[in-house]
Formats: C-alpha cells, structure tokens, sequence
C-alpha cells in the first residue's frame, strides 16, 4: 500500500515531468547533485558550467542515456554583462521554456578585512548576488507564464557572519534579502526561495585545515558534514511546494543552532 507521504512525494514528482530548470554551476559538486537530482524526478536540464567543460559534458551524457534530448550544456562566465540573457536565452532556444532557476553558481574564499581590494568585491558579489538578480530579472517573464519558481543557494552565514570571509558573507546576505524582495516582487505567478547549507562539501582548495573542520563537526548537533544530495532534495522540494514562497531552508545539520 502506498503510504501517505509517498503519494505526496509522487505528487511533487509528477509536478515537475516534463518542465525545464537552468541550473547554474552544475557540473561539479552540489550542482550537479541538483541536476541529477531534478532529472529523475522528471525535468529537463539546460547545466550552466564555466571552466569545467569536461565534467559538465559527462554530466550532460549521463542524463541523456537516461532519458534522450532532455540535457543540454551552455558555458558562459557569470560576472560578464550579457550572461544572464544568454543563459536564459539558450534554455528557451533548446528546451522552448523555463519552469525552475536554480542560482547555485558560487564563488568563495577568504577576503580579510584590511587586505579587501575592489577585484574581491567585483569577483564575490558579482556570482553571489549580482548574477542571481539578473538572471531572475531574465528568467522571470518565462517563470511567470509557467507559474515557476526560482531556487537561490544562500549560505548559513548569511545571517551569522563566517570570520575573515567579509565581502563572501556580505554577497550571500544580499542573496537571502534577494529571495525575500523576489518573492513579494513576483508573486503570485513565480515562487522564490532558498537554501543555506551549513558545512556540505569541504572545499578543494584546503581552506579549512584539519582543526578547523574538526571543530566545525564538533558543533554541529548531528555530528557530521552534509553531502550535495542533502541539498538536492530540498531543492527538490521547493520546486514543488505550491504554497512556500520567500523561504530561506537551513540544511546544516542543526549548525546554525549552535552559531
């Protein structure tokens, strides 16, 4: 017998059949996690990549041996002006709609505050905030003739500052009050949300040495880090939930309780 929950997840799944989202930084990492995640339920997907054209293009594969014609790529460097309308424009021109945005493009390092130069400003607000407003603005008179939605990949930190990564920390605050302003801007034909993720993925660049990701494990209530397909499924559920627009979701593992 299927249980109640299962019809609901059903129910969300069937909802996203056949509709198409533009996933940004989705060859690697957590987004491809979405990607995947959004395919098997049933969507089309047009993966944005910047400089990992290979990962992106066996992404992009891989989905199409699944379901054929129902993944495509486009390379574009966000902090460039006429990115925005050419993304957007390459899932009309392929898929010949846009149901779902997901902005999870992201650039992240450390700018302490005395050592902050203009570069880090243009480089961090740039593909944290500035790319996900005007590619909302882009997307949005598509989202609203499919009464679609817009998913934003936040941060934690947004709200309790990340020590000596300023500018980083300013961007994802300006994305999570994005969310919010989009939200009432849109409604009701487009839906807008987030996710913040706690400590997902360790970056590869060993920004955090071994003490410190110990010390973060240890003050996360669930004892551990996350993984990308953490955040996928309640991407997942955003797309899907009718009624929740101008939320930001926590997936951290119960960090943000103890920050």
């Amino acid at each position: 017998m299927v249980t109640r929950l299962g019809k609901i997840r059903n129910c969300m799944e069937q909802s996203l059949n056949g509709k198409v989202v533009l996933v940004t930084g989705a060859a690697r990492r957590v987004g491809a996690a979405i990607a995947r995640r959004l395919h098997a339920a049933g969507m089309q997907v047009m993966l944005h990549y910047r400089h990992s054209e290979k990962d992106a293009r066996a992404l992009e594969a891989a989905l199409n041996a699944e379901r054929a014609g129902s993944a495509a790529c486009v390379r574009a460097e966000l902090l460039d002006a006429d990115a925005p309308q050419a993304l957007v424009d390459a899932a009309m021109e392929r898929f010949a709609r846009l149901d779902l945005l997901v902005n999870n493009a992201s650039t992240f390092y450390p700018t302490r505050f005395g050592e902050i130069e203009a570069r880090h400003w243009d480089e961090l607000a740039g593909s944290n905030l500035r790319a996900p407003l005007f590619l909302s603005q882009c997307a949005a008179p598509h989202l609203a003739r499919t009464r679609g939605a817009i998913v934003n990949i936040t941060d934690i930190h947004a709200e309790r500052p990340l020590k000596d990564y300023v500018v980083y920390t300013i961007a994802k605050a300006g994305l999570a009050a994005l969310t919010q302003s989009l939200a009432l801007e849109l409604g009701p034909a487009v839906r807008v949300n987030a996710v913040a993720p706690g400590a997902i993925a360790w970056p590869e660049d060993d920004q955090f040495p071994n003490a410190e990701r110990k010390r973060i494990v240890s003050t996360t209530p669930l004892g551990r880090i996350g993984a990308p397909e953490d955040i996928a499924r309640v991407v997942e559920f955003l797309a899907g939930a009718s009624f929740v627009t101008g939320q930001t979701v926590a997936v951290d593992g119960g960090r943000s309780v103890f920050l």
